[in-house]
């Protein structure tokens, strides 16, 4: 705090009694005029959840700004609108030092705005902050974009953030990892033709080292897209042919995983990748789910493939799922 503020906050304190520091003392007429205003349930309510005890905190202030967001957005939704418009034209004219809880206050509102006229403010917003250093950010630039999938026309002003949305698959944070391959479904669903050949191969290559995440939720939502991806894009079959390749033996590993809807979603997966092949051979054993005659079937190949598959295998092993370690020394025994 410069000398001449604290020297006046000082007199200000001797003179009228205030709080001990200034966080306190805006805290505290914030309560008042929210008071003045008659939204005394809302002040007890936030106080039942601690969160005016977390806002004196630098680290978990973001936190308790999206629960106060959430429920002025309750109980005076009339007021949102604005804060909402004004938290948008701040952050998307500077970077202010404390764009992190104005962001947290921002994505709790999002609804009292019309998307058909902030959506590129709020896209614009979401870009710079998808490339920040800090988790906190990031999870937050990608909860105002899913705030906004209910709308399908933004689909093509997301279109832009392709690229860093790809680059977030590789965090290692599994919501970050989940949130981001729910954004990239919604672009792809409703924009996939705009899809160049190089991206789309680019992403399924990404899409197969998500496969054996640690998170099942993860896995089910890289599967699927990949899935959605074999069936818009058909008619790029060679240049996807290679990932598509490469997925047919983690997919049949994960018709074992532990996750029901994972390994349903496997099969399915499985299913579209020997069909995107036109492997009516390898089609045949999936569909009636005859999988180890399709697994002898794949390492029976090639030899050159066959040693590529079993290279590919061998982390199975040691996967944290038992059924996914018998599959793998089955295939290897």
């Amino acid at each position: 705090m410069p000398e001449e503020v604290e020297t006046f906050w000082k007199e200000c304190q001797e003179e009228h009694g205030l709080a001990t520091s200034p966080n306190r003392f805006a805290l505290q007429t914030l309560k008042s005029l929210l008071c003045r205003k008659q939204y005394e349930d809302l002040v007890v309510s936030v106080e039942r959840k601690r969160g005016w005890d977390t806002l004196l905190c630098a680290d978990t202030r973001h936190y308790a700004v999206g629960l106060l967001a959430r429920e002025m957005r309750r109980a005076c939704p009339r007021f949102c609108s604005s804060i909402a418009l004004h938290l948008l034209r701040l952050l998307s004219t500077q970077e202010p030092h404390w764009d992190l809880p104005a962001l947290a206050f921002l994505v709790e509102l999002l609804e009292c705005l019309d998307s058909s006229e902030c959506g590129d403010s709020v896209v614009q917003v979401s870009s710079r902050y998808l490339q920040s250093e800090c988790r906190e950010r990031r999870r937050l630039a990608l909860r105002t974009l899913l705030e906004l999938i209910d709308d399908p026309s933004m689909a093509e002003r997301m279109w832009s953030l392709t690229k860093s949305l790809m680059d977030l698959l590789r965090d290692n944070d599994a919501e970050i990892a989940g949130m981001t391959l729910i954004t990239l479904s919604f672009v792809f669903l409703h924009k996939h033709m705009l899809m160049s050949t190089p991206i789309a191969l680019q992403l399924a290559e990404a899409l197969l080292q998500l496969f054996d995440h640690d998170n099942s939720q993860v896995r089910l939502l890289s599967i699927k897209l990949l899935q959605d991806m074999m069936e818009y894009l058909e008619d790029r079959e060679k240049p996807l042919e290679s990932p598509v390749q490469q997925s047919l033996l983690p997919l049949f590993f994960h018709c074992n995983d532990e996750n029901q809807h994972v390994a349903e979603a496997s099969w399915e997966t499985l299913l579209g990748a020997v069909k995107f092949l036109k492997r009516r051979d390898l089609k045949k054993l999936v569909k009636e789910q005859k999988l180890w005659k399709f697994s002898k079937r794949l390492l029976a190949e090639d030899r050159s493939r066959a040693a590529e598959h079993l290279r590919r295998a061998l982390h199975y092993l040691e996967s944290p799922q038992e059924p996914l370690r018998e599959a793998a020394s089955q295939v290897h025994g």
